[in-house]
């Protein structure tokens, strides 16, 4: 039997097994998929860092590897390339039990699910929650569902029907809940299970080497009605669609994300199905989204001539042509344990005296869904509306070491540095990778203390467990 089983070898995970194997725990890191890194490594390569003074412990030692490899001052690159993420992932997993594709689990005296979907909860009997609650059950003013007509770069700045001319709904609309009047209910402040969009984030280049866009199967324009119909309203230019900055990473490539109200997010709420769903719902899922990608890239290469300067990538994601493996879970379940970090944690700055990691990034929730609502003031006029983004600054915040431990009576032996017990709200800041680094790093060393000592995860010793972390150069003050 193990010390301890990392599960997910995320980020975090990684860290998580560096960690506990520090402590001189004997560790497993299991991983379903064949890569490591999860998304820092699957295309997430410009990194929302927030307040650079906060990033200690194991985040600020994978970025001074970063920039050891490029030759420059740290933070003076945003991120890595994929495969170089990936490579100094594996360097740092060396002498650790790193066990790929992989479905079993070994026995463990302690478990850390870094999973983005938070898969251990479940199995471990530990209650949690899915999507965004309402505003009355902690008292957030920003929780629930939002005004669908919030302005701003990543909501349509015209009014677009969302028919087409035989009165049925453009593709990549989420029908909305209709009252008895056939009027949209928007219903402000209410929970609905709602997830923040989910993407694949692809790495392009304008080098000579570059991977052409190609017409993939079951490419159809009139898909993508709705975005034609903006580009005629309005005068986009690529870049306030994609994000297409030259050199944005290093060798001449971009990390492209959600810019405008037209993305590679898919916002027709069919990520609803994945956090809680079988290998086979998943696997659907992500089909679903990687083929949006590709059919959107391609239309978009029809619409812009820029379009054709750019590629995929020869030399990332070789398995997979260039594509990522990794979809972009922005949400996953959220453990409900005893301490539930909400947004007034973050908005006031509170630093609990059991903090191991600070968070300083903005609550950065990102559209929910596309959908439409009825415009009463322009004669019942209806229009297409992306709702639920959100991007509010916090200082920084401690996280408590209590927020990545179940209640006692759920479980004794799991730690969650992801799926963390945390609001929606809370969760938008703390998600960021920087910061879900430096919660594996002490989920993995407060598993080994529990290991050693034969305790309950809740018994662990905090004030030992933080003089560790400082040791390591954590930064919780």
């Amino acid at each position: 039997m193990s010390d301890v089983c990392v599960f997910g070898a995320t980020a975090a995970g990684v860290a998580a097994a560096v960690g506990a194997a520090e402590a001189g725990a004997d560790v497993v890191l299991v991983e379903r998929g064949r890569h490591v890194g999860g998304m820092v490594s699957g295309g997430l390569s410009w990194t929302d860092v927030g307040d650079v003074r906060v990033l200690g412990g194991f985040a600020r030692r994978f970025y001074t590897a970063v920039a050891e490899h490029y030759g420059v001052p740290i933070w003076t690159l945003r991120g890595p390339e994929p495969h170089v993420a990936e490579a100094i992932f594996i360097s740092l997993l060396d002498g650790i039990d790193v066990r790929l594709e992989a479905n079993d689990f070994p026995d463990a005296a302690v478990y850390v699910d870094a999973s983005y979907e938070g898969d251990l909860l479940p199995r471990c009997g530990v209650p949690y929650r899915v999507g965004r609650e309402s505003r009355a059950l902690h008292g957030e003013s920003m929780a629930g569902r939002q005004p669908a007509t919030r302005p701003g770069k990543h909501n349509f700045s015209a009014r677009l029907s969302p028919f087409r001319a035989d009165g049925s709904l453009l593709p990549h609309i989420r029908p909305p809940e209709l009252d008895a009047h056939g009027w949209p209910v928007e219903a402000i402040g209410d929970g609905d299970g709602g997830l923040q969009a989910y993407a694949f984030r692809v790495c392009l280049t304008r080098s000579a080497e570059r991977i052409p866009f190609a017409e993939p199967d079951g490419y159809d324009e009139l898909e993508f009605e709705l975005l034609d119909r903006l580009l005629a309203a309005v005068p986009y230019e690529l870049p306030d669609l994609l994000g297409l900055v030259p050199d944005l990473l290093p060798n001449g490539k971009c990390d492209v994300n959600s810019i405008g109200p037209f993305s590679l997010n898919v916002l027709d709420g069919s990520n609803r199905d994945y956090p809680e769903g079988d290998d086979e719902t998943r696997a659907r899922v992500r089909a679903h989204h990687l083929a949006y990608t590709k059919r959107f890239l391609w239309h978009l290469s029809t619409r812009f001539e820029a379009m054709s300067e750019w590629g995929l990538c020869p030399d990332e994601f070789q398995d997979r042509g260039g594509w990522p493996h990794q979809l972009y879970v922005r949400d996953g379940r959220r453990m409900v344990g005893e301490t539930v970090l909400c947004e007034g944690d973050l908005r006031g700055g509170k630093i609990p005296a059991d903090t191991v990691a600070l968070g300083s990034y903005n609550i950065d929730i990102r559209e929910i869904e596309r959908t439409w609502r009825v415009l009463p003031e322009y004669d019942r006029e209806d229009a297409v509306f992306n709702e639920g983004y959100l991007s509010v600054a916090v200082p920084a915040y401690g996280i408590p070491y209590a927020a990545l431990t179940p209640s006692r009576n759920d479980a004794t032996n799991l730690l969650v540095p992801i799926c963390l017990s945390a609001s929606h709200v809370a969760f938008g800041s703390v998600r960021m990778e920087p910061t879900l680094m430096m919660l594996g790093h002490a989920a993995g060393h407060a598993a080994a203390q529990a290991a050693r000592e034969s305790c309950a995860v809740q018994d662990v010793d905090v004030v030992e467990l933080q003089e560790t972390l400082r040791s390591h150069g954590q930064v919780l003050a």
